[in-house]
């Protein structure tokens, strides 16, 4: 146990690194399910961006090669290949033609455009084996299918490229070896491990690499995605990648017909503590302060630090007779206490798509903030509602009640 110890270490530090995954990660890079919604729409935009330039450039090269078939098999084989390599490239001209990305469901766009493009070379090398009649072959045209058969191992070794889980590159194999063996069969003879072995012992091979490089690749992206996305302070959202969930929320409540509330917060008095207590006192209000509003929020909620002390709390789903309820919520927990032990308060507006009737999320950002700053005039230490009405927000007084 403590050899095999040492050398997963080894393993996470000497070939992992420079992110090194825990061991519920590996979990979660072995499994497709872990992954936050986020996160699959980066690996989701990674995956259509890389499948549209190969498609791009299979599209060009795949007709091209139609030269071969002329030069080497009979007129009728080569018209025939020649028709099978056009339907390739459309479907290759089909998938690298720019488009969107889904909103809704953008990682399964992302895997079944993946594939389809893994499929259409497996396909063809099957159809051509089914086209050529192999009992008359010259040692040319030999030559050229056994070129062809490589394609499934290329199809395999392509999953490398991926940042995919172990699970979705197996089951991405598993279809591509089932056309490597019915190709096998239709070659001639028996499928044999004499004969055909080595050949699938390299498909495995291949497998597993494009399975190490699969987790590999998603573990760096994820750490990537988590440092650009996530305040290093507070570990809320940033500005930016929240300006980009917002955007995508709204799109979703709009297109389903469901609310989206908006929570607009502003610590009160906020500069008093770094000019009374340092700056590091005022971290460690922020920090506090993103903690106890983030145990207040649900598991699809969302909180983002939008500048300074100013954060925004997205709530799908919450309409806007819901509010009181999360903001009765909020005032149980507490916001934390400020430097000199007195509980920290904000001012906060609240806004919600269908009451404010907003056409995009900038509306729905503007009219938080405009009642954020009634709010603040209102006397701070309250939230402003989307029918203007005014909820006092007094916070417990000692650290152990709030």
């Amino acid at each position: 146990m403590a050899f095999l110890k040492q050398l997963w270490n080894y393993i996470l530090q000497n070939i992992v690194a420079p992110t090194r995954p825990s061991s519920s990660q590996v979990w979660e890079l072995v499994m497709p399910f872990g992954r936050s919604p986020s996160i699959r729409r980066h690996a989701a935009s990674v995956i259509v961006a890389r499948v549209q330039l190969i498609c791009l450039v299979f599209a060009v090269l795949v007709p091209l090669c139609s030269i071969i078939d002329f030069l080497v098999f009979g007129w009728d084989t080569a018209i025939k290949l020649t028709v099978l390599r056009l339907i390739a490239s459309a479907i290759f001209a089909m998938l690298a033609w720019p488009r969107d990305i889904s909103v809704r469901r953008p990682y399964v766009q992302a895997l079944v455009m993946l594939s389809i493009m893994l499929m259409v070379p497996s396909l063809f090398y099957l159809m051509a084996m089914m086209l050529v009649d192999i009992h008359y072959l010259t040692a040319t045209q030999r030559l050229v299918l056994q070129l062809y058969a490589f394609m499934p191992s290329i199809v395999l070794g392509g999953l490398a490229i991926f940042p995919l889980s172990a699970l979705e590159i197996l089951l991405f194999a598993c279809p591509i070896l089932g056309v490597a063996l019915v190709g096998m069969s239709l070659s001639g003879g028996d499928l044999s491990l004499a004969q055909h072995g080595a050949a699938l012992w390299f498909m495995c091979m291949m497998t597993g690499v494009a399975m190490f490089s699969g987790m590999t690749q998603s573990h760096y992206m994820e750490r990537l995605v988590h440092r650009a996305m996530t305040d290093q302070l507070t570990g809320a959202q940033t500005r930016r990648s929240g300006v980009e969930a917002l955007e995508r929320m709204f799109m979703m409540a709009e297109s389903s017909d469901k609310p989206l509330a908006l929570a607009f917060f502003d610590i009160d008095h906020f500069k008093a503590i770094n000019d009374g207590f340092g700056h590091e006192a005022g971290d460690v209000v922020l920090v506090e302060f993103a903690t106890r509003l983030r145990s207040s929020l649900r598991s699809g909620d969302m909180l983002i630090r939008w500048g300074g002390e100013e954060f925004v709390v997205a709530l799908p789903d919450m309409s806007a007779d819901k509010l009181t309820i999360f903001l009765e919520r909020l005032r149980v927990a507490g916001m934390g206490l400020r430097a000199d032990g007195q509980p920290l308060t904000a001012s906060i507006g609240m806004a919600e798509r269908e009451q404010d009737k907003a056409q995009d999320w900038q509306e729905l950002v503007d009219r938080a903030d405009q009642r954020m700053y009634l709010a603040k005039r209102s006397g701070r230490a309250c939230a402003v509602l989307p029918g203007q009405e005014i909820v006092p927000m007094p916070m417990p007084l000692t650290a152990d009640a709030s």
